[in-house]
């Protein structure tokens, strides 16, 4: 960061104090002060997550991130540095899960205002970030939760459901933890580009709801106050979107965990209680008796179709790797 501080100071003509933000678990953030009053946050951009593909390439997340900012909900980029962004600072109360709860209606239109925006330059798909999440673990022998290849049959026939009436893709942020929504006053804004692309909007508020974990009453009131319906068509799309954000992001974390290991020690953060925390949240919601409806729902089709897997017990923590799986086609940007 001091390099980027530096450029910073030289930039504004004045002295610059720099406060670290504190909650990233992959970027280094800062809040600067100018001696005249002026506020800023700076961005730093660790090359290792992208290479580490837990994030999209850096060139591709400033170019998104410039886009999110003509949308007007992301913040307005006033200097690009090599690895580093200056960004506006949003005044206004960063969201936590409770928050995100509550504000379905604000939640949904800033949603719908982004993805109404300029399209990334990228697509992104959760289930080619699986697949490539999987192929990082298997290569790399990183340690994942006991029977994560148990639940790979029924992703794929989530996939299969979803295909069978998709959504058109629109810009999506991908990764909307309650800590990445700034409430400035009536508005909501969005911050954080580093998993975004094209997507199903879909996935947007089932990430929405896994991160701040929505029960099903609330995920169909986000669905409805999105969609403008109460449609059980789009509100299924949406839980099995939640479904797979648990899923995956189960292994962002054992990735960052096994590929970054200095970075998540300084952290001070339970990347292993995290992992295991959404996996279990995943099987609970796939062992659910209303599952194959959900399946059922999205796919406009007779109850039944529907085949469940047999239930399983899991287990806590990250097991060993275990022997590889299937993989489907690879992800194209």
């Amino acid at each position: 960061m001091p390099d980027a501080l530096a450029e910073v100071r030289e930039w504004a003509g004045q002295p610059v104090v720099e406060t670290p933000i504190k909650g990233g678990l992959s970027h280094r953030i800062a809040r600067l002060d100018a001696a005249d009053g002026q506020r800023w946050v700076l961005r730093v951009l660790d090359p290792r997550v992208s290479e580490a593909e837990l994030g999209i390439p850096l060139d591709l997340e400033i170019a998104n991130t410039l886009l999110a900012a003509e949308s007007g909900v992301g913040p307005r980029v006033l200097r690009r540095m090599p690895d580093a962004l200056l960004l506006e600072y949003l005044d206004g109360s960063t969201l936590d899960a409770p928050a995100v709860r509550a504000l379905p209606a604000p939640i949904a239109a800033a949603c719908r205002k982004l993805h109404a925006g300029p399209r990334f330059v990228n697509d992104f798909s959760v289930f080619r970030k699986l697949e490539r999440f999987l192929d990082l673990c298997h290569t790399h022998q990183l340690r994942k939760p006991d029977g994560y290849e148990d639940l790979l049959g029924t992703a794929a026939e989530i996939e299969r459901a979803l295909a069978a009436r998709p959504l058109p893709a629109v810009p999506c942020h991908n990764d909307l933890l309650p800590a990445n929504f700034i409430r400035c006053g009536a508005e909501i804004r969005i911050v954080d580009y580093q998993l975004s692309g094209n997507n199903d909007p879909a996935f947007e508020l089932g990430d929405i709801a896994a991160e701040a974990d929505y029960d099903p009453e609330l995920t169909r009131g986000l669905a409805r106050a999105y969609f403008g319906e109460d449609d059980p068509g789009l509100t299924a799309r949406v839980r099995l979107n939640l479904i797979m954000s648990n899923l995956t992001w189960t292994l962002w974390f054992a990735v960052h965990h096994g590929l970054l290991a200095e970075q998540a020690a300084a952290a001070d953060f339970n990347y292993e209680a995290e992992a295991a925390g959404k996996f279990e949240r995943a099987v609970r919601d796939m062992d659910d008796p209303g599952f194959g409806r959900l399946v059922d729902d999205v796919r406009g089709s007779h109850p039944g179709s529907f085949t469940p897997r047999k239930k399983r017990t899991t287990q806590g923590g990250l097991s060993d790797q275990a022997s590889p799986a299937g993989r489907g086609r690879e992800e194209t940007r």
